[in-house]
């Protein structure tokens, strides 16, 4: 990209990002997919778990909301674009590759923090304390930025039906939560677990939210930033180099 058209490319992103939320953002599949998903999870294990106290699965929530509602609709965006007709003239805008896909990006971070603000004050308004809220703020922003990176990831493969992406987000999203310490504490997990929770990013977000209200942690909490933000820088270049490869094979 020239660097002397970097304003003009951001802001036609933000305009892609704006048009995703107006278009996409209340579609059903995103308010299931997204919201009423985890929240029911949440409720299943809640109800079927006497030993795990609110303490430990109110930050497990958070984890679990941003993860979903980040990925709720990257996946599936350029199936629906291509399905309309719409991402051909997309591509023929002058805007480039890299800003298609961080103009998604943008709403997809901008939903996934929206929703998981609210979980938030909930877990605030069943007495939760917040004690480390500058981590929490940090946190947020650094996992909604990696969760909407690899959704954007699962929307690689080039295909008109949204079901074939949405699918694959749901057989990746299922296994990262029972194992990166959302229901089950880590120290609990045998070694093969570990190994395991240690490839996903979202057990360092939820070890960090935990960190946050409670104070309790079971990686270090530098740690857990760095490696999230390494992850998260990670997906994005690889979500910006893939699409920039595989977008003229969806014309």
């Amino acid at each position: 990209m020239n660097p002397a058209g970097l304003p003009e490319q951001v802001k036609r992103a933000w305009a892609i990002a704006k048009k995703d939320i107006r278009l996409y953002y209340a579609k059903n599949s995103v308010l299931i997919f997204g919201i009423l998903m985890p929240f029911f999870l949440f409720l299943a294990f809640f109800a079927g778990s006497s030993q795990l106290p609110l303490t430990f699965l109110l930050p497990g929530l958070v984890g679990v909301t941003l993860l979903f509602t980040a990925t709720a609709l990257s996946p599936a965006i350029y199936a629906w674009e291509g399905r309309h007709g719409t991402l051909e003239r997309l591509v023929s805008c002058p805007i480039t590759i890299e800003a298609m896909v961080f103009g998604d990006m943008i709403a997809s971070i901008l939903f996934g923090i929206g929703i998981t603000l609210i979980t938030v004050f909930i877990a605030l308004a069943l007495g939760l304390p917040l004690l480390h809220g500058i981590i929490m703020i940090v946190s947020i922003l650094l996992a909604a930025c990696c969760f909407s990176a690899i959704g954007m990831l699962l929307a690689v493969p080039p295909t008109s039906e949204p079901s074939t992406p949405m699918t694959l987000s749901l057989l990746i999203k299922f296994p990262l939560i029972f194992i990166s310490g959302i229901f089950v504490p880590l120290d609990q997990l045998p070694s093969w677990g570990l190994v395991l929770s240690a490839c996903s990013p979202l057990t360092y977000f939820t070890d960090l939210v935990r960190y946050s209200f409670t104070g309790e942690h079971f990686f270090p909490v530098l740690a857990d930033i760095l490696i999230l933000a390494v992850i998260t820088l990670v997906f994005t270049a690889g979500t910006m180099y893939l699409h920039k490869r595989t977008m003229p094979k969806r014309m």
